[in-house]
């Protein structure tokens, strides 16, 4: 893992430097939005365990856009995204002619920080710009949370129980990011939306003997904006 950090750092480093020969100007932009996370269920598990569903949080992340040439350029991001499941059980309780329905809502909720370094492609030229993004990611979660949520005729108050990360639980999350998004001009820099699906690979419940293949998921939607900060 550490050598992985240091590669990609190195790798930043480089790209920085070699923008000095680049084509256009290199940009700094924000983007925020929201990202639906979702865990992948093991499949030897199969019915025993329940519906893993999306968990919507906030995203967010701070970014470099570095020219390599005309079309092609390196967007390495500090980003912030939520992930996690949500997890839906109930059931009907008759009462003598009247139904009861009595439920809980789980959600796992855990605050990452990831750091994605994207290559991105311009399809075409113009004020209006259809793009490609594609690169790996690593994050670290911060802390985590398991809230519960039961409801009868009214939802009761969430109670949050805090996730202690540790031998079964892990921190460390090596996934791969691809995207799609559309940018235009707007006043001196640029104005985009974008949307993007994140494959985690690390194994994220690491139980002794068995092999639980619980991996992170997620689809984001973000609004941003970028401006230059330099040209050469």
């Amino acid at each position: 893992m550490k050598r992985f950090v240091l590669a990609s750092a190195v790798a930043l480093i480089l790209c920085v430097f070699s923008s000095q020969t680049s084509y256009a100007q290199i940009q700094v932009g924000v983007r925020g939005g929201a990202n639906w996370a979702f865990a992948s269920k093991p499949d030897f598990l199969g019915s025993l365990t329940p519906t893993l569903h999306p968990s919507p949080g906030p995203t967010g992340a701070i970014f470099l856009d570095i020219p390599l040439n005309e079309r092609v350029s390196f967007r390495p991001e500090i980003a912030y995204v939520q992930k996690g499941f949500v997890v839906k059980e109930g059931m009907d309780l008759n009462l003598g002619g009247f139904t009861l329905p009595l439920g809980a809502r789980i959600a796992y909720q855990s605050q990452n920080l990831e750091i994605p370094l994207l290559f991105k492609v311009n399809m075409t030229d113009g004020p209006v710009q259809p793009y490609l993004i594609a690169g790996p990611a690593v994050g670290y979660a911060m802390d985590g949370r398991v809230r519960t949520r039961a409801t009868a005729l009214i939802s009761t108050k969430p109670i949050d129980v805090d996730v202690n990360y540790g031998d079964m639980l892990n921190r460390w999350d090596i996934s791969a990011v691809g995207g799609l998004g559309v940018s235009m001009d707007a006043g001196v820099g640029k104005l985009f939306v974008e949307g993007r699906y994140t494959h985690g690979f690390s194994r994220q419940v690491q139980v002794p003997v068995v092999n639980i293949n619980a991996r992170n998921r997620g689809v984001a939607v973000s609004v941003g904006y970028s401006f230059p900060i330099g040209g050469y």
